[in-house]
């Protein structure tokens, strides 16, 4: 066996900061949680069950962003250009129409074009910012579900797994949903980090977006108030996910899936203890 593959398959895995991990543990104890911690500076990364698969929720607009923005860098499309809204999508299952609910959804302006058009950047910009299920399935269906799933794949965050837009009953009541590990949701908030899942400049305009945050009650809720933190939230009932990174005196990209309780103000108290533990860990 070549010395550089055996040095390889004898290496331990990273060391875990134990501490923090302790008071992780303690505050998880009896939750059903999936975490990593990834500081952008090369320390070591700190995981709780990081491989747990967990329903995405709004967490899979993350590589349809991604996306997008993959296919504007290359020329396939302008992020000006203008896309009719309406509101008319075709189940996965047997490609039967559904319409998705304004009151289901986190915010009305995306309906209220319906019969006119926005711009993509307009569209992504309510997906994230205010996590709109509209502006998400019409994306979905601009910049294609397997087009998103191959640059999943070729990011190596194989955790995530996009399969249809939102609120399609039928793929829902037979299983067909969107997941996500902690890991693979972290691999693309730290290839964006880095300016690495498009390209510096597209990233830098990704992170912009997710920095115009409206939900802010878990993480952020957790540092200091005027810290910089772009991120995308997912809730639907008893899943609740937050996805940061957080800009401090040394950042870091921190993923919390939450699944189990039912009231979102429990489960944004735990993110956001769990956020201050994290800070207090890495800035002290």
């Amino acid at each position: 066996m070549p010395w550089l593959l055996l040095l390889v398959l004898s290496s331990p895995a990273p060391a875990q900061d134990s501490v923090l991990l302790e008071r992780i543990h303690a505050l998880t104890e009896g939750r059903d949680v999936g975490l990593v911690l990834l500081p952008l500076d090369g320390r070591d990364a700190v995981m709780v069950e990081p491989d747990k698969t967990f329903h995405a929720a709004s967490t899979m607009k993350v590589p349809v962003m991604i996306e997008l923005f993959r296919q504007a860098e290359e020329g396939k499309l302008r992020l000006e250009d203008p896309l009719p809204i309406v509101n008319e999508f075709h189940s996965i299952v047997d490609g039967s129409v559904y319409h998705l609910g304004v009151g289901d959804d986190s915010d009305a302006e995306v309906y209220k074009a319906v019969g006119k058009t926005m711009t993509l950047r307009e569209l992504c910009e309510a997906m994230i910012t205010v996590s709109s299920n509209l502006a998400a399935n019409l994306l979905i269906e601009r910049v294609g579900v397997e087009n998103i799933r191959a640059t999943v794949a070729r990011l190596g965050a194989t955790g995530m797994d996009v399969r249809r837009g939102v609120e399609d009953q039928k793929a829902f009541d037979q299983g067909l949903n969107n997941t996500t590990t902690a890991r693979g949701l972290a691999v693309l908030m730290q290839k964006r980090a880095k300016g690495q899942a498009v390209s510096p400049r597209a990233d830098a305009e990704m992170v912009a977006v997710l920095k115009r945050q409206k939900f802010n009650d878990a993480i952020p809720a957790g540092v200091p108030e005027a810290t910089p933190i772009a991120h995308k939230t997912g809730t639907i009932t008893k899943i609740h996910h937050d996805a940061a990174i957080v800009y401090g005196p040394r950042p870091f990209v921190l993923v919390i899936l939450v699944r189990g309780i039912q009231e979102q103000k429990e489960s944004a108290a735990l993110m956001a203890a769990i956020s201050r533990e994290v800070w207090n860990s890495l800035e002290k």
